[in-house]
């Protein structure tokens, strides 16, 4: 039977672990965690995105995350602990996932933006440069 995007999303946030607001902020002062906004660049320029973080759409992830392909972002290294959001916690759970089956060990999902900015997390405006 045909998996439906509920099963597919489901089945994401079973694999990656979720963190709350605080443990984020550990992670990134402590570990070089790298927080990773996979919202369109639309949703970044209409709210902005979670101060520090980095941009790479959800549907360029396998091409930036790869390090054998000419896109390549070096900002995405397998040993480096990463943590996916996206407007609503579904394609951050994908992209965690995703993540975890190229090899990527210490995937982790805050959920939302919504998550972030609802902890006291700074926001700042427009992409990354060169996105």
């Amino acid at each position: 039977m045909p998996q439906t995007l509920k099963d597919l999303v489901a089945a994401a946030a079973s694999a990656v672990e979720r963190v709350d607001i605080a443990t984020a902020r550990r992670m990134i002062a402590e570990e070089n965690a790298l927080l990773l906004d996979v919202r369109d660049a639309p949703e970044i320029e209409k709210s902005g995105r979670a101060e520090g973080a980095h941009h790479v759409p959800r549907g360029m992830l396998e091409f930036r995350a790869d390090a054998a392909a000419p896109t390549h972002d070096p900002e995405l290294a397998a040993e480096r602990p990463v943590i996916t959001y996206c407007a609503a916690g579904g394609r951050a759970a994908l992209a965690g996932r995703t993540l975890q089956d190229m090899g990527f060990t210490r995937v982790y999902t805050l959920g939302s933006f919504k998550d972030w900015v609802d902890g006291d997390g700074a926001v700042r405006e427009g992409m990354d440069p060169g996105m």
